[in-house]
């Protein structure tokens, strides 16, 4: 799997989100570089499993869909006369 990276911006408001997590759940302080650093372990740690997770429900969703398909496909045939 390649690694996980985000963009300048998204990873601005990752840290943000974390520094407000620690802020008002746990009460405490964390920089933005403590931030950085946990967002690297848990993308580094965690990130395949969620990554593998997005991928079966993007493959159900294509099933559902390709089986839908199929349904519309029968619809359109056409009587054979014999």
């Amino acid at each position: 799997m390649k690694e996980i990276e985000f963009s300048k911006d998204q990873k601005e408001r990752m840290v943000d989100k974390i520094k407000s997590y620690f802020s008002d759940e746990l009460q405490q302080d964390i920089g933005g570089f403590e931030a950085e650093f946990l967002i690297d372990f848990l993308a580094d740690e965690l990130g395949p499993y969620f990554y593998n997770r997005g991928l079966f429900d993007a493959q159900q969703v294509f099933n559902e869909k390709a089986e839908e398909a199929g349904y519309v496909i029968q619809e359109l045939e056409k009587p054979e006369g014999y």
